[in-house]
């Protein structure tokens, strides 16, 4: 028995409405919240009684038993309302609902599967493609069949070498999907990058890849998308990548199918707990991920991972703050400068930062232009070191100009890469 936390909110749009009470019993894959306007149904992930229900949360004292265990959804008549029905959202970490996306028809376009893992460290998605590739293969099929289009791409990193044979396997002979190649970079996973790699446009920010005639989607929600359309199965678990300064070493470990509500705490427990000190409970990636509380931090639809750090290091001075709209935003940078003690003194965004809709967009993610005015003005404001949150094209431009200035740089992602002992984000070595 344990106490599993459902959020009401795992996805784009407003909390979810719960559909039970206090003192109710519910079984696993039971529908406990449904949509308030723009959302996605969530379940039940374990059968038990609920003991607590709040603005954010369906608290469930229950027990997780066997994961093919689970009361079904109804049979549809489309794949489109099958998605629905399964409460299926953007696992990559946007959590947009996946029915929305189904709706497009696009007779002469294509569905991406993104299969890049963009963020270093996780690697949950790459086993998955290693170990069952039919899921995500008839996800991007099913996936192509609600949209009418004729062609699918799986976007993956050309180093995954394994996971893209294990999916040329699948696929077989067959001439609707086709496999592309990507570099080892930081954003490639982006949206519109995948777009421009396959196709060699830009959309610009505030487009979307319907623009391109295209439809993008995760490949563990492709795999959601199988498991609801031929077993009738919920969202009621999560694949997660736990990783970093663990009792049972560095290396990641993967856990498929960890029942939704479950405490990030008790999966760091399964890897022998926490190694010493730490830093930060990262929830999430190293670029995009925040930080986490241990005695709150739930898996949801949308989590990533779960990554303890080192502790940060200190700099008792006055720094400068980039803001690039692929990594971290000002609150987090902010967050990170606190937790080393430094005195923030200025701010200031990557030139190819615009906001769209409230949120930090890219104009060209991973193509990016010089950063010397940037790092010039917060020089000139008073800053000594500059702390970054650049993709790995922007992060090239800074060391190409700061060093110059005399002026050291963080990395927002540095104490993380350090508990694995992964490479900086510094200056990286271009393709050739």
């Amino acid at each position: 028995m344990g106490i599993y936390l459902i959020p009401l909110r795992q996805h784009v749009g407003a909390p979810c409405v719960p559909t039970v009470k206090e003192g109710d019993k519910v079984l696993r894959g039971q529908c406990i919240a449904e949509p308030n306007g723009l959302g996605a149904k969530i379940h039940s992930s374990v059968s038990g009684k609920i003991t607590k229900i709040t603005e954010e949360a369906i608290e469930i004292q229950g027990e997780f038993t066997n994961n093919q265990d689970y009361i079904k959804i109804k049979k549809c008549d489309s794949i489109v309302d099958t998605a629905y029905e399964a409460g299926i959202v953007g696992a990559g970490g946007a959590g947009f609902p996946t029915y929305i996306k189904l709706k497009s028809e696009i007779p002469d376009g294509y569905v991406i599967a993104n299969c890049v893992e963009c963020e270093p460290i996780l690697n949950h998605n790459i086993r998955l493609m290693e170990e069952k590739p039919e899921l995500i293969v008839k996800g991007l099929r099913y996936a192509m069949e609600a949209t009418k289009a004729p062609k699918g791409y799986i976007a993956i990193k050309a180093k995954n070498k394994s996971a893209i044979d294990s999916l040329k396997n699948e696929i077989g002979n067959g001439t609707d999907i086709e496999i592309k190649e990507l570099g080892d970079m930081y954003p490639v996973g982006e949206e519109r990058a995948i777009i421009h790699e396959i196709f060699g446009i830009w959309l610009t920010p505030e487009q979307l890849p319907i623009e391109a005639k295209a439809v993008v989607i995760n490949g563990e929600t492709l795999a959601n998308l199988t498991r609801a359309v031929e077993d009738l199965k919920p969202v009621i678990d999560k694949d997660i990548t736990v990783a970093g300064k663990l009792k049972n070493g560095k290396d990641a470990n993967v856990f498929f199918e960890v029942p939704i509500g479950t405490s990030i705490a008790s999966l760091i427990e399964k890897c022998g707990g926490i190694h010493g000190e730490f830093g930060e409970i990262v929830i999430g990636g190293p670029y995009t991920g925040k930080a986490g509380d241990i005695n709150k931090s739930v898996v949801t639809k949308i989590s990533g991972g779960a990554i303890v750090t080192i502790p940060l290091p200190e700099y008792k001075g006055p720094i400068g703050l980039l803001v690039c709209a692929c990594g971290a935003d000002e609150t987090r940078l902010r967050d990170i400068a606190g937790k080393m003690k430094a005195e923030v003194v200025a701010v200031t965004n990557c030139k190819n930062l615009v906001e769209i809709r409230g949120a930090n967009k890219c104009l060209t993610p991973g193509d990016c232009p010089g950063q010397v005015q940037a790092v010039m003005e917060l020089k000139k404001n008073g800053a000594e070191r500059i702390l970054i949150a650049n993709c790995s094209d922007c992060t090239n431009t800074v060391m190409c100009c700061a060093p110059d200035m005399k002026i050291p740089v963080y990395h927002h992602t540095d104490h993380i890469f350090r508990t694995v002992d992964h490479e900086l984000s510094r200056r990286l070595p271009m393709e050739e």
